[in-house]
Formats: structure tokens, C-alpha cells, sequence
């Protein structure tokens, strides 16, 4: 498949029209390799030793400090000097260090090894609840980093992505971080990124995600819920494809983080199947990836968003599109139902 192909070439060298996504390798890692769970090519196409090789690499990230362990965005690179301080960083981060473990890079860690089947045996368990414990803010958000960085929605959708892996929750105070979310509501019925923002899909899908992570759905009264599942539905264009905010054009990913939303919410009957693949066909690059709208580059975020999209809105097999039939996905960790599976079965803290 063309999808697959491009976010393998992604995993040697990005194209130009993509480098400026370097900084955060290890989610540009989970994409690609995400898209190659979705179409099957894990295992069957890849090589033994390359899965070795992706995995070693990954491993590598995993860092300790004095705020417990995580995993880093990747390798930089610097100068003779800031090589060698930075192999000092390998083995333990401080506040000075400047490629310290994040939650989103260590959220796409834990995934990525979970495509790759790793039996999770060099995890830091406890070392990870450390870090939980270390990023999460007094009103209830968590910061990408121990020593701050972003607070928002998508950082505590991370954290609670991790710790429903763990299927431990010491690292979380639960209750302030679901009245952060609730902050983030807003009059349209969507969430901000952060209090007072304007709703958008990607802020809204981890607000609710979070909430029935935390098996706390029934917080979200029937008026809530509604209000809503029509804001995300009026965001759906003629053309087929989410907006993310009001009055704004369509972009590909939203087909997830809207789509997996109303999945959550057990609104899914309210989308047409056939129209978020119409949009999403438009958006297929020919030599292969998916771009954010029509005639733009194609990238592997929106690659995989795209792909996640279609297999939780699968077309009726009556159509004969046997190429967008895909693995089923679970909407709440954002991987197919095997490999969330698995995460949650080997990264589970045993009691």
C-alpha cells in the first residue's frame, strides 16, 4: 500500500516539506509506525531486524532523573561540548537538561513498542508513576515536562492514556484533573485546549477520552453530551471532512479526533461513512500519504489520523471497498484493538 510506503521511507529521512516535524521524532515514529499496524504490514512485511532496530532505538529514549522515567522526543543534534553533556543526559536528566522526557513522546513510546509486540520488560514502572506524579499541575493539568512546558488538555489526555495502560492511577490526582477538563469546556459544548479557549476537535477529543478513560462518563450529564455531539456533527462539511473550530475549513485529522469523539460518545450512526472517505480519498497523495486537505503535501500524521478515521468508520462491505477495509480501532488509547490490547496486558503493573 502507497500509505505504508511513505511512513516507512518517513522512519529513514523525512522529505523536505516535513522536517520541521524532527523535534518531536518519537511522535513522528508512532505515526509511522501506526499506519503500518493499520494496513498490515506489521509483522507481515517487515523484517525481523528492522522491528529490532525500531525497538532499540525507542528504548533508547527511555531516560531517569530525579522526577522519575520517561521517554525523550529523540536524539539531537549539537555541537562536540553538547554531545558530551547530552551522553550525560542519556543516563540521567536534570532541569538543565534540554531533550527531557515528555508525556506526549513518552504516551506515543509506550504505543509504538506496543505495535512492535515488545514484551516491556526494561519498563520503569514505578519510575513512571514518578513522572506522572511530577508533571501534574495544582489545578489539575499536567505539564509536558517535570520542570513545566504546556499544560493542557492534550497532556492530560496522555497522562490518563498511560496510566489506563499501567491499569494503575496512584500517579494521577483524578479528581483535579477531570475539574481541569471540565474547565475547559466551553459554551458550544466542545473543549478548549486550555480554560477560556475556543472549542477545537483535537482539545475536545482528548477531554472526552480522558473522561471515559477514567471510567467517569456518567460526569457528562445527557444535555452535556448532546450539546456536544451536535457541535461536532455541525463541524462536519459537505465535502465529508471535519473542521476543527468554528467557521474554519476541513482538514483530514479532524476526521479522527471528531469522529473517534462521537464514537465515544456512542453517537457514531449520526456520520456517514461513505462521506469521510469521499474526503479523505481527495486528500490521498499518488505516490502515497494523506495531506491535511486536497493538493497539500501528504505527511504521516495526517496519513495516520486519516487511516484511524476509516477504520473506526468502516465502508459497508455492499460497496466492494476491500482497500479501506481495516483492523478495528479502539477510540480511547488511538491504536487498533489488538495492539491497545496488548499494551494494556504487558505494561499492566501486577499486583
Amino acid at each position: 500500500m502507497g500509505h505504508a510506503t511513505h511512513c516507512k521511507r518517513c522512519l529513514t529521512g523525512l522529505p523536505a516539506s516535513q522536517v520541521d516535524t524532527d523535534p518531536f521524532k518519537m511522535a513522528l515514529v508512532f505515526y509511522c509506525l501506526g499506519t503500518l499496524d493499520l494496513t498490515g504490514q506489521i509483522p507481515a512485511d517487515i523484517k525481523a531486524s528492522e522491528k529490532e532496530s525500531w525497538r532499540e532505538w525507542i528504548w533508547a529514549q527511555q531516560v531517569s532523573g530525579p522526577h522519575g522515567t520517561g521517554f525523550r522526543p529523540g536524539p539531537l543534534m549539537s555541537t562536540h561540548a553538547e554531545r558530551v553533556r547530552y551522553l550525560h543526559d542519556e543516563i540521567m536528566y536534570h532541569e538543565a537538561s534540554e531533550n527531557a522526557p515528555q508525556l506526549i513522546m513518552t504516551y506515543t513510546a509506550l504505543l509504538s513498542l506496543a505495535i512492535l509486540r515488545d514484551d516491556f520488560s526494561r519498563l520503569d514502572r514505578p519510575g513512571l508513576i514518578s513522572f506522572l506524579k511530577a508533571c501534574q499541575n495544582e489545578d489539575g493539568s499536567f505539564s509536558s515536562e517535570p520542570y513545566g512546558g504546556d499544560a493542557d488538555s492534550r497532556t492530560t489526555y496522555c497522562a490518563f492514556a498511560i496510566s489506563s495502560m499501567l491499569g494503575d492511577w496512584s500517579g494521577v490526582r483524578v479528581d483535579r484533573a477531570l475539574a481541569f477538563i471540565a474547565s475547559c469546556r466551553t459554551y458550544e459544548g466542545g473543549y478548549g485546549q486550555t480554560p477560556f479557549s475556543e472549542a477545537s476537535g483535537g482539545p475536545t477529543y482528548c477531554a472526552v477520552a480522558s473522561i471515559f478513560l477514567a471510567g467517569q462518563g456518567e460526569q457528562l450529564s445527557e444535555s452535556d453530551r448532546l450539546r456536544t455531539v451536535r457541535w461536532l456533527i455541525i463541524n462536519q462539511e459537505p465535502s465529508g471532512g471535519f473542521r476543527g473550530r468554528t467557521c474554519k475549513g476541513a482538514d483530514a485529522c479532524y476526521s479522527f479526533w471528531c469522529g473517534a469523539s462521537l464514537s465515544i460518545l456512542e453517537a457514531k450512526e449520526l456520520v456517514s461513512e461513505l462521506s469521510i472517505a469521499s474526503y479523505i480519498a481527495s486528500c490521498q497523495f499518488k505516490f502515497g500519504g494523506i495531506a491535511k486537505f486536497p493538493g497539500d503535501h501528504p505527511d504521516p500524521y495526517h496519513t495516520y489520523l486519516s487511516l484511524a478515521a476509516s477504520a473506526l468508520y468502516p465502508l459497508p462491505e455492499t460497496l466492494g471497498a476491500t482497500t479501506w477495509l481495516l483492523p478495528p480501532l479502539d477510540p480511547l488509547l488511538n491504536a487498533t484493538r489488538d495492539t491497545a490490547e496488548w499494551a494494556k496486558r504487558h505494561i499492566r503493573i501486577e499486583n
